[in-house]
């Protein structure tokens, strides 16, 4: 059985967020807008997406 992926995209820029919220995008490998990254659908990475609702959409899950 494969292991479930998520696909996030960021979407809107950090700039004059609290420090705890970049550090959680560059966590989930993301810096740039429009940049993608797909990582291990695990409670822990679903923790770090719902802490930035504002800052980042889920593109696929598999």
């Amino acid at each position: 059985m494969a292991d479930k992926t998520v696909t996030i995209e960021q979407i809107a820029s950090p700039s004059r967020r609290p420090a705890d919220q970049r550090a959680t995008l560059i966590g989930l490998g993301l810096n740039k807008m429009r940049k993608q990254s797909t990582l291990k659908d695990t409670p822990e990475v679903r923790g770090m997406i719902n802490k930035l609702p504002h800052l980042v959409r889920v593109v696929a899950e598999k």
